[in-house]
Order: C-alpha cells, then sequence, then structure tokens
C-alpha cells in the first residue's frame, strides 16, 4: 500500500491526537534524520501551530520573519497557501520560535530570503505537500505510532488549545481562528474528547 493511500484511508477514520510522549517520541525520531532541523521543525509547525501539509510545504520566510529579519511573534499563514483560502495569524510558540531562529542560522541569508520556503527539499527546492504527508506517514510508523498521520499534529494543536481555552481566558471561536476554520462546527469535529474531562465537568454541574 502507498504511503498516500495509507493516509487517505486513515482521514476516514480520523488521525489520532498525540499525546506529550508521542510528540517527543516522534521529535526524537525526526532528529535521527538525514536533516534533524529541518524535521524536527516539521514536527513542530503541526503540532505547536497547526499548520496542515500544504501549509508547512509552500510556508516562506516573509511568513515567519519580522521587518528587521528576526522571527515574528506570530506566523503568517496567508491566504495563497491556506486551504480554501482561510489565512490567519498563528502566534509562534516559544519552542518553536527557538527552533526557526536556530533553523535560520544553520541556513545562512542565502537560504532565507524573503520568497524561500522554510522547509526545502533536500535538493533544495520546494516540497510537495504530498511529501510532507509521506513523510510523517513514514517518521510516525518507525515511531510506532499507529493510525497517526500529518493530521495527527494539526488535531492535537486544536484539541490542546481547545482544552486550555478557558485558561487563557479564550473561548472556542478563539481556536476556531487559529486552526482556519470556516464554521465552529468545523473546529469542533476535530476536538478529541477527554473521558476523564468529561466526567469531573459532569460532578462539577
Amino acid at each position: 500500500m502507498s504511503k498516500l493511500k495509507e493516509f487517505c484511508e486513515m482521514v476516514g477514520r480520523q488521525a489520532k491526537v498525540l499525546s506529550r510522549p508521542n510528540v517527543r517520541k516522534l521529535l526524537s525520531v525526526a532528529g535521527r534524520g538525514r536533516w534533524p532541523q529541518r524535521d524536527q521543525l516539521i514536527v513542530l509547525f503541526a503540532t505547536l501551530a497547526g499548520l496542515r501539509a500544504c501549509e508547512i510545504a509552500r510556508l516562506t520566510w516573509a511568513m515567519v520573519l519580522d521587518a528587521n529579519g528576526q522571527v515574528h511573534a506570530v506566523i503568517d499563514v496567508r491566504a495563497n497557501i491556506a486551504k480554501r483560502g482561510t489565512g490567519r495569524r498563528v502566534p509562534t510558540h516559544p519552542k518553536l520560535r527557538r527552533a526557526l531562529a536556530e533553523w535560520k542560522r544553520m541556513q545562512g541569508a542565502d537560504r532565507t530570503s524573503p520568497e524561500d520556503v522554510v522547509v526545502p527539499s533536500l535538493r533544495g527546492g520546494a516540497l510537495q505537500p504530498n511529501s510532507i504527508v509521506n513523510w510523517f506517514v513514514a517518521t510516525c510508523k518507525e515511531a510506532g505510532l499507529e493510525g497517526c498521520s500529518s493530521h495527527s499534529g494539526r488535531r492535537t494543536f486544536i484539541t490542546m488549545a481547545a482544552r486550555r481555552a478557558h485558561l487563557a481566558g479564550a473561548s472556542l471561536r478563539d481556536v476556531q481562528l487559529l486552526a482556519g476554520h470556516r464554521s465552529i462546527e468545523t473546529t469542533q469535529g476535530y476536538i478529541d474528547g477527554d473521558t476523564l474531562a468529561q466526567r469531573r465537568l459532569v460532578k462539577m454541574i
């Protein structure tokens, strides 16, 4: 079975949400690749910014750097790379921000011009979204994470954001905007339920 076919079948079953140990395992496996810093960035873009495979593949330095050439406090996911043109601005997680700064330093000025993609192919050009999908399928398999894919990272981000929204004084509407969904019903479909949390919630009513 091809990796793309595996992914398509997985979407029908809905990709699993990753636990913190799962994410650490995925980062560990990514760190053993030919380009570990780049590969770990792929994981962080999915799990800490909720980016889709197509967005990771097409994200340019202009979308993550400020006017001074430093990693910006927000990621500007522009409409031309987003699904259905639903562009958005996602705050850059501190861990992702540090990884981006280090990756920029390693790439050098000649490979970080505004129009260059942040996550290039091993040959230096832009990756295809399917390449990101295939990379996740292979890496999740190597990490022993059954039922996981590139969409698992995005589901993890959305689920964790929804669970912690009240702690930040945010709402599900804020999560919807971060995810780039047109409807809040779509966002709700991404959120993985927590049985223990549901039991605690019912007891509090």
